[in-house]
C-alpha cells in the first residue's frame, strides 16, 4: 500500500484477445501478486440478479458496462478479497486486468489505486486475435466471445474508448510487449516490468519490520 493509502497496482492493458487474462492468471499464482480481472468479476455475478441483467445486456453486445456500475462492482469485489485476506494490500502488488476501460474509469479508480506500471500487450494481427477469442469462447463457454461480429465490434470500442487510457499515464510508465510470442516468453517480459515494483514493496515491508 502506498503512503497515501492507495493500493499499489500494475495494469495489464491491451486489446481483446491479446492475453491479459492468461498473463494475469499466471502472475496470480506467484506470491506477492494478486490478479483481479473485472471480466471474471462480471461473469461471476448471478445473471438473474438486477446487476447481472444489466451487465449481460452490455457485454452480450460487445459494449462497455456503464462506468458507475463497473467501478461499484469492482470495488465491492476488491473489498471482499481484502476482507477474506486473499489480497493483502501491504504485501501484494495488485495486477489489474480489464479496468480501466476508458478515461473516466481511470479517473474514478485513481482514488484507490496507485498505478506503478502499465504492461501494454500488443498485437497488430486483428484476425489472429479474433481467432484466439473464438477458441476461448469454445474452451470457456463465454457467451461474450461467441459471435464474430460482436468480437469485431469490441475492437472498435477498444480503439475508441479504451486505447486513450494510455494517455492517462506517463510514457516512462508504459511498457509495450509483443503478445504473440509463447506464453512463457511473454511472461518473462511481463516479469521484467512488474518484478521491480513487487521488489519495492518487499523491501519496504522488510525495512518496516527492522
Amino acid at each position: 500500500m502506498s503512503q497515501n493509502g492507495r493500493y499499489k497496482a500494475a495494469l495489464l492493458f491491451g486489446a481483446p484477445g491479446v492475453g491479459k487474462g492468461t498473463q494475469g492468471k499466471i502472475l496470480g499464482l506467484v506470491p506477492g501478486f494478486f490478479h483481479l480481472s473485472s471480466g471474471d468479476v462480471f461473469r461471476s455475478i448471478d445473471i438473474e440478479s438486477d446487476e447481472g441483467q444489466v451487465i449481460y445486456k452490455y457485454i452480450s453486445k460487445g459494449e462497455l458496462v456503464p462506468d458507475d456500475l463497473t467501478v461499484k462492482i469492482w470495488r465491492k469485489a476488491l473489498e471482499a478479497y481484502i476482507f477474506l485476506s486473499r489480497f493483502k494490500p501491504r504485501e501484494d502488488l495488485l495486477i489489474l486486468d480489464g479496468i480501466p476501460r476508458n478515461v473516466h474509469q481511470a479517473e474514478m479508480i485513481s482514488e484507490v489505486i496507485d498505478v506503478r506500471a502499465v504492461v501494454h500487450l500488443t498485437c497488430l494481427d486483428l484476425d489472429q486475435m479474433v481467432d484466439r477469442i473464438k477458441r476461448r469462447a469454445i474452451r470457456e463457454s463465454r457467451v461474450d466471445d461467441a459471435n464474430e461480429s460482436i468480437i469485431r465490434h469490441r475492437f472498435n470500442v477498444y480503439e475508441q474508448d479504451t486505447a486513450p487510457v494510455l494517455n492517462c499515464y506517463p510514457d516512462e510508465m508504459i511498457n509495450s510487449i509483443d503478445a504473440m510470442g509463447s506464453p512463457a516468453m511473454v511472461l518473462t517480459k511481463v516479469l521484467e516490468v512488474v518484478g521491480p515494483v513487487q521488489e519495492e514493496i518487499f523491501r519496504a515491508n522488510a525495512a518496516a519490520k527492522q
